[in-house]
């Protein structure tokens, strides 16, 4: 008798750790939420949103390009969950001169950036060409997404190509 008692004890707090554990877990890895209101006054401005790297040698440096957004409202512009489409490719923004982390495929970060009216940001992107092996020859397509809290646009999209080829 007393040994079915243990045993159904083990079992109850075993459940109990289980379920704590499954509950930590899942707090842990949510979403960061964002607060952020958007604005007619926040109005953003790029140049180019795409780009060709034409060839890129396997061998070679990695793939780069810097872009241009630039506050031209009268509110704060902000940039938040910023993102890549693959995680051979990262993103980071330098905004008066100080440097954002790096952004990729699988990074969940609460960072913001903000703009001041007629202030700009520079988006780097490095794209790795090697990160897939030897196999990952041939055209490539990658995107960086961002939110932003310009009313008319919410979410801001740069495309970069090109072709990875063996040396």
């Amino acid at each position: 008798m007393i040994d079915k008692k243990i045993v159904i004890g083990i079992i109850l707090i075993s459940l109990i750790i289980l379920g704590g554990g499954i509950f930590l877990l899942s707090q842990s890895s949510s979403t960061p939420k964002q607060e952020v209101i958007l604005s007619q006054n926040a109005k953003l401005e790029v140049g180019e949103k795409t780009f060709d790297w034409g060839v890129i040698k396997y061998s070679g440096d990695k793939a780069t390009k810097t872009f241009i957004i630039k506050n031209i409202g009268s509110d704060l512009l902000k940039l938040y969950n910023i993102k890549t489409s693959c995680a051979c490719t990262k993103a980071n923004l330098t905004i008066d001169g100080k440097l954002s982390p790096d952004f990729g495929m699988h990074t969940q970060s609460s960072w913001k950036g903000e703009i001041a009216p007629g202030k700009d940001a520079i988006l780097n992107v490095i794209f790795d060409q090697t990160f897939h092996g030897p196999t990952g020859v041939g055209s490539v397509e990658r995107l960086i997404s961002m939110q932003t809290n310009d009313l008319t646009s919410p979410t801001l999209e740069f495309k970069l190509t090109g072709n990875v080829v063996k040396d």
